[in-house]
């Protein structure tokens, strides 16, 4: 097959007598730039490369914890386990605290709380987003730290 410049009347004489599609490739070019093939091929590849790579593409999985703005030393330190335990698998955490009825008052012990989760995971992830009031949740996300 002999590649060269034609114009579009040309080109697709061209694909016409060789049983094929003028497919534009980069309308925006100047000259736009089209390429003689099977149509329904190019398709077919094109879906083929995308699926590749969505497949490639990783999937963020973000993992919750709930707090409430009166959690006990105790049930703090086991979820902070389970914080840890998430961020070390390479999950997101979101960790909020729900205030419940007329609880909304301890809007400072619920941010103190969460920014002292931030502080001691620390060393395992990094904070995404900074603790933010969301109607009666309380919302803070951490990502893990990456692998050197």
């Amino acid at each position: 097959m002999d590649i060269g410049i034609y114009p579009i009347r040309k080109a697709l004489d061209k694909a016409e007598e060789m049983g094929l599609d003028l497919v534009e490739i980069s309308p925006k070019a100047e000259p736009p730039v089209c390429k003689i093939m099977e149509y329904k091929k190019f398709l077919y590849e094109q879906k083929k490369r995308e699926k590749a790579m969505k497949a490639k593409a990783s999937k963020v999985i973000v993992k919750e914890i709930r707090f409430g703005p009166n959690t006990d030393d105790h049930d703090y330190e086991f979820k902070k386990k389970h914080a840890e335990k998430f961020l070390k698998d390479g999950a997101k955490l979101k960790a909020y605290v729900f205030f419940k009825g007329r609880s909304i008052v301890y809007k400072d012990k619920g941010e103190i709380l969460l920014l002292k989760l931030a502080s001691e995971l620390e060393e395992v992830g990094k904070v995404e987003q900074m603790p933010r009031l969301e109607g009666k949740r309380m919302t803070m996300f951490i990502a893990p730290k990456t692998k050197k």
